[in-house]
């Protein structure tokens, strides 16, 4: 363990989760299997080994679906109050582990540790909502149009439901996903990103002493391990109704493609090119710290970070100088010390692919008001620290464009009305998450319309990054049209069924249709 590690507790953080110094990756509750080869997981915050992960067989992958198959049988059978008992015990067991689940997420990822400890907080209130929700699985009555008829509408449990996630919510995205799917009677299988493995074995661990104590059936929670061809078996596989997948919008083409060409579902969560508008009465004091937040929070990599200010040319020099002189008294460096803002890049890959955009942008003319660059020296030895840089730019810019994940904030301006504000705004493939800050309510307003923001999330007077479990999240465009999380998103883990009742002694058919025999 190094001496970051040591100082801040992670070996006594990975001992109470069960974690060792090789974990093997699969399992469909307390059965373990011994896996293929290690996935190293390497610690962008030092770079030192934290500890290593087996990856799934074909033969291993096989016997998880058997088994998340079996285990569906018995559990879709469950009262859905029974299943929500299973989530509220998940949920407490949370609450105990949350100091250090949080650092691990922390330490495996490289978010900063308020920030982990957000993260498990995120699990804990989802499923707190899933527990109630476990008691309103509704579906309706509807009005026949024949006499002795009644039509109504239920819901019924789907089956497996595949989760892929991604590096930088290790932990939360899952839960967003397999607390709703468990209430619903799903089981899931869950492939965590093969850069924070760890974190998905930790969890797995979690669940399973609770299915173990409540003798339930393995299978019903379920992890697999590996790179993009373990994803592969599961957006292939017919057994698996339902593939829930996070990440780029370039994966999210290849999992929709494939999950469509089998007429299964897809619950798709892509990438974002976020922007706050920022009108000529906004409050400094509000546009700041959510600007600043939204930009280099997680370093970054969040797909609801603000990449993009759209910003009044009547208020431009003004807010522009603001952000500038907030970003001087950002600090960087050890994620786990509560006194730094910034964390690293999750890998040297991801550092290679700042430096290239902000290269980008000043080949297409990009001013750079806020330098970027590698951080070297003490305490940066991992290579995976970078500097947040401002660059003046044009939307139309190619690398305006593309969501690139990493602190690299845009500034641009507009003039005129609200309107032209907005038409930048939507001027790119994605439609995750917007905000608008302004005092003036018919720019609110109008930003909230029909003909406004055309993403997933729009806000006001708060920035575009920190959603809450109690809304459904999720985008447009390219972002993929998926809803996780709150509102009615459950409905996507469920299958609808329309139900018509005849307690008459006549069979009238509908439409007045006559079939006399």
């Amino acid at each position: 363990m190094s001496t970051v590690a040591t100082d801040f507790g992670m070996d006594k953080a990975l001992k109470q989760l069960g974690l060792k110094d090789v974990n093997y990756g699969t399992s469909t509750g307390n059965t373990w299997y011994p896996g293929g080869a290690e996935i190293a997981s390497h610690s962008p915050v030092d770079g030192a080994l934290i500890g290593k992960v087996t990856t799934t067989t074909k033969e291993e992958y096989d016997k998880v679906i058997n088994a998340a198959q079996d285990a569906f049988k018995t559990f879709r059978a469950m009262p859905a109050p029974q299943r929500g008992e299973i989530v509220r015990q998940f949920g407490n067991k949370l609450r105990e582990l949350k100091e250090p689940l949080g650092k691990l997420v922390s330490y495996e990822m490289g978010k900063s540790l308020q920030e982990g400890y957000g993260e498990v907080q995120e699990m804990i209130d989802i499923c707190d909502f899933a527990v109630g929700l476990s008691r309103q699985l509704n579906g309706q009555t509807i009005p026949s149009e024949r006499p002795g008829h009644v039509m109504r509408e239920q819901w019924h449990s789907l089956g497996i439901v595949g989760i892929i996630s991604a590096f930088n919510f290790p932990v939360a995205v899952w839960a967003w996903n397999t607390a709703l799917a468990w209430v619903c009677g799903d089981v899931c299988v869950w492939k965590g990103s093969e850069k924070a493995p760890l974190c998905a074995v930790a969890c797995q661990n979690i669940i399973a002493g609770v299915l173990k104590d409540n003798n339930l059936p393995e299978g019903i929670s379920s992890i697999i391990n590996g790179d993009y061809k373990v994803g592969e078996w599961m957006t292939q596989d017919t057994r698996i109704p339902l593939i829930s997948a996070t990440g780029s919008t370039r994966m999210g083409r290849i999992v929709g493609k494939t999950v469509a060409e089998r007429f299964g579902k897809s619950l798709l969560e892509l990438g974002g090119n976020n922007a706050i508008i920022i009108t000529p009465t906004a409050d400094l004091k509000v546009v700041v710290p959510g600007a600043v937040f939204g930009a280099v929070g997680t370093c970054g990599q969040r797909c609801t970070s603000t990449r993009r200010l759209i910003i009044h040319e009547s208020v431009y020099d003004k807010v522009r100088d603001a952000i500038v002189g907030a970003y001087k008294q950002l600090t960087i460096g050890n994620p786990l010390d509560e006194k730094n803002h910034i964390g690293p890049l999750i890998d040297k890959e991801s550092v290679d692919t700042y430096l290239k955009a902000i290269e980008k942008a000043k080949a297409e003319g990009g001013n750079v008001l806020v330098e970027g660059g590698v951080l070297e020296g003490e305490g940066y030895e991992s290579g995976c620290y970078v500097k947040p840089a401002i660059i003046e730019a044009e939307n139309s810019f190619e690398i305006v464009q593309h969501e690139t994940f990493a602190p690299i904030l845009y500034l641009m301006k507009y003039s005129g009305d609200i309107e032209n504000a907005i038409e930048l705004q939507n001027g790119v493939a994605q439609g995750l998450s917007s905000a608008i800050m302004t005092n003036e309510m018919k720019e609110a307003e109008k930003f909230l319309s029909f003909a406004g923001s055309d993403c997933g999330i729009a806000n006001v007077n708060i920035g575009t990054s920190g959603a809450e479990i109690g809304g459904a999240f999720g985008g447009e465009k390219e972002t993929g049209g998926g809803r996780e999380s709150g509102s009615d998103a459950w409905k996507v883990y469920m299958r609808r069924q329309t139900n018509t009742v005849n307690y008459s002694d006549e069979l009238p058919l509908a439409q007045g249709i006559k079939f006399d025999l």
